[in-house]
């Protein structure tokens, strides 16, 4: 019986390394240009450009001020990419974000209808403040984000290619916000959490914003080059070692199939066959912005958080004893560690 390949011999025996070194040396220089102008938000930067380069659509939790408006603006100019903004509020419609047909009559007189494409129709798309809107018009980003496409007035439009939804979102207990349906969140690739800076990063932040100028930020990559990244993303060799542990992390967070009595005692519904999806094209994609050819464990564990923490919910016992999904995450992270 032969061995089994380690993760080494996968990356030494796959082509896709032969062009691994100067996509890697594009990526990092995209990495480089957004933290020369987002500061002191690292892991918020490589969380979101993560779930980017795996093709998917980030969700960006956090109070207002904290950059992340900034963040996806600075984002659509170093990928080169085309993006618009939705400012999300309480009467805004499907049809505000979709487009709609209108009635025109041409010279000859003859009438027929013209569809105007709504902002949708991008490669960036910046939801801001999501959660302010109603269910209604936040589902209507439902057939968009997962098929790449909108249905109006009977007649399926495509999306121009690549195409991701940077969503920021206030936090809950904030007045004049909506929950967003449980289909939605899952088809955000990660849920990244905007903190405080340190005090160190303060200072910088309050310095280099209040100057006379501020250096714009460079644009490094186009379109067409991170479809190339996302394709190699896809190609990355992947060992059993780390398909293991994924398919470990996201089986104990379910209710029926884990072997962990605090998490059978505490969790409603735990993550479904797209986390692990998820999670496979994540770390690919966070090796690729470190610049190792293939994924590890450690990167499954560095990115459970920000790809489960929106498909878990607890019980409302574990609410009321204070537990929170963060603490569930981290004790499922221990039990495959």
């Amino acid at each position: 019986m032969s061995a089994r390949p380690n993760d080494a011999d996968l990356v030494a025996a796959d082509p896709v390394f032969d062009t691994f070194e100067r996509v890697s040396s594009r990526v990092k220089e995209a990495r480089a240009a957004v933290g020369r102008v987002i500061l002191g938000q690292e892991a918020v930067v490589d969380e979101t450009m993560t779930g980017i380069l795996a093709g998917g659509h980030v969700l960006l939790l956090g109070v207002p001020g904290l950059g992340k408006t900034r963040l996806v603006e600075t984002l659509g100019m170093v990928l080169g990419l085309d993006t618009r903004r939705v400012q999300f509020t309480p009467d805004l419609m499907p049809a505000d974000i979709l487009g709609s047909e209108v009635l025109e009559e041409g010279d000859s007189g003859r009438r027929g209808f013209r569809f105007i494409e709504g902002p949708v129709f991008c490669q960036l798309l910046m939801a801001d403040e999501i959660n302010r809107a109603s269910p209604r018009t936040q589902s209507a980003l439902l057939q968009a984000m997962q098929e790449r496409r909108v249905t109006v007035a009977g007649r399926d439009r495509a999306l121009p290619q690549p195409f991701h939804v940077l969503a920021t979102q206030n936090p809950l207990e904030q007045e004049g916000t909506y929950p967003l349906p449980e289909a939605q969140l899952d088809r955000f690739v990660m849920e990244v959490v905007v903190p405080h800076p340190g005090r160190d990063d303060e200072r910088r932040i309050i310095i280099a914003t209040t100057g006379a100028a501020e250096a714009p930020p460079q644009r490094v990559l186009d379109g067409e080059t991170l479809l190339e990244v996302q394709k190699l993303v896809r190609r990355m060799p992947v060992g059993d070692s780390v398909i293991d542990a994924i398919l470990a992390l996201i089986r104990s967070g379910r209710p029926e199939s884990t072997e962990i009595d605090e998490i059978k005692r505490v969790v409603a519904w735990g993550p479904g066959p797209r986390a692990g999806q998820a999670l496979m094209l994540g770390v690919r994609a966070r090796a690729l912005i470190d610049g190792r050819p293939a994924p590890s464990v450690e990167d499954v564990m560095a990115l459970a958080h920000p790809v489960l923490r929106h498909r878990m919910a607890l019980h409302f016992a574990a609410h009321a004893e204070g537990i929170r999904v963060e603490d569930v995450i981290e004790r499922m992270c221990k039990a495959i560690g």
